[in-house]
């Protein structure tokens, strides 16, 4: 079998133990399970020198290789063109996003220092994976350097429609690295789709399919089961005294959708009266990328709503709203989420989300909660038992939570058996084996290409 060389922009920690909810190690965990492999990307480490050699673990059949980014590298590269520019492009947020030439430049340029490093790791038969947006002129970078392997790309956020992402500045060029891959997949047919017409529009081609991502629903479901009976899920449900938990759970990111998301809840109260002490809400999101000033404004935000919320509602022993903003371990939370009544996921737009898959998974089957999703994520295509909101409308969340509170018992096992039919037809072995034997069974690789230009 030939080796998986999967690249990212980080590399999980073969050393770490517990794993965030939702992500890529957990998308992949099933890919790298029964071959050989390498995984190669960024350390998530600041270095002063560029030439310092890339660290190697070895952890079982996988052997984790990274390199560290200068703090110039990673201003440019990483706060700057990936996270400042095209983090809010792809999910439709144009109005944030902020076009730098150097940064794009600097984005370049550390995509050619990590493939020139990949290059030299590389045998003649590996089979390359390449994910997400930090990455896109990757497959380009490596093309140049003479690397003929088949090369696959996965975006695993949105891609938006040709006229939005043409206001990109130099964006064609971006359009063109995807030229290099002998697959291109994203998580959606209507991402492929945009993806297709952009690339039509400025006459260019690829090799682009919808891939929707799964992941093992059987093991989470079992996780969750034994969470239910930890000590902190049985704190959790101790303190709810008998109400119904309303759970959230989000990195703290302004495609999240989550100040909706919080006035859904106080819209709930307002027009619903009856739930008042009856529900807790509780909304996990671990603080991300802290040091932008987008993300300090969205937590101050939603700090003031819980604080306004909570003083317009609560009781002596009851507060509607609880926040918490540090990291939680997958495995509690696996259980904080199979006691939920309702599971909130409503991003503004998500190129998939599998906290939305995993509040499914952990669900009792005999008497489960609700989910409520946001129409603008990928998931939506595949859970037709959830009830499907626009996140931009706190009414309508707040309708949705009622529905969900008062939703009879045999509605909410129908509801969960139509989507756990879906989780069980696309787990994450059969999304990873889908994508490389389409990219193993392709044409032949594409030449070896010129320099990108603008």
């Amino acid at each position: 079998m030939a080796r998986l060389v999967i690249v990212s922009n980080r590399v999980p920690s073969p050393r770490q133990r517990g794993t965030p909810p939702g992500g890529l190690a957990i998308a992949l965990k099933d890919a790298i399970a029964d071959r050989p492999a390498i995984w190669f990307g960024w350390s998530g480490h600041i270095s002063p020198r560029t030439d310092a050699p890339p660290s190697t673990v070895e952890a079982g059949n996988v052997r984790y290789v990274t390199a560290d980014l200068t703090e110039q590298e990673h201003r440019l590269y990483y706060a700057g063109f990936s996270n400042g520019t095209l983090w809010p492009l792809l999910h439709y947020r144009m109005g944030l996003a902020e076009f730098r030439r150097e940064e794009e430049e600097g984005y370049r340029a550390v995509n050619a220092r990590l493939a020139g490093i990949l290059s030299t790791l590389l045998a003649p038969d590996d089979i390359i994976w390449v994910h997400d947006f930090h990455l896109f002129p990757m497959g380009a970078a490596l093309r140049r350097l003479g690397v003929r392997n088949r090369i696959g790309f996965f975006l695993h956020v949105p891609f938006p429609p040709g006229p939005l992402f043409s206001a990109l500045p130099r964006g064609e060029a971006l359009l063109r690295d995807l030229g290099a891959y002998d697959l291109v997949g994203l998580q959606t047919e209507a991402d492929a789709g945009n993806l297709r017409n952009a690339l039509r529009t400025a006459h260019l081609d690829a090799r682009v399919g919808a891939f929707p991502i799964g992941f093992d629903a059987e093991w989470f479901a079992q996780q969750a089961v034994r969470a239910a009976k930890s000590a902190e899920a049985r704190r959790l449900a101790l303190s709810l005294e008998g109400r119904a938990l309303l759970l959230g759970v989000d990195r703290l990111d302004y495609t999240k959708g989550l100040p909706n998301r919080f006035r859904g809840v106080a819209q709930l109260l307002k027009r619903f009266p009856e739930h008042r002490r009856r529900v807790t809400f509780l909304q996990v999101a671990p603080v991300s990328r802290g040091e932008v000033a987008q993300y300090r404004a969205l937590r101050r935000e939603l700090d003031e709503l819980t604080g306004r919320i909570n003083g317009q509602y609560a009781e002596v022993d009851w507060a509607p709203i609880r926040w918490i903003t540090r990291p939680v371990a997958r495995t509690t939370l696996a259980g904080f989420l199979r006691i939920a009544r309702a599971g909130l996921v409503t991003p503004l737009r998500d190129g998939m989300n599998l906290v939305a898959k995993e509040y499914v998974a952990a669900q009792d089957g005999t008497d489960p909660g609700v989910l409520v999703l946001s129409r603008f994520a990928g998931a939506s295509a595949e859970l037709t038992g959830a009830i499907l909101v626009n996140p931009h409308d706190p009414d309508e969340i707040a309708e949705a939570l009622n529905a969900a509170l008062i939703m009879p018992q045999a509605e909410r096992i129908a509801r969960w058996r139509d989507n756990t039919a879906s989780l069980r037809t696309n787990s994450s072995a059969a999304w990873s084996h889908r994508f490389l034997a389409a990219l193993e069974s392709g044409d032949t690789v594409r030449a070896t290409l010129p320099e990108v230009t603008a």
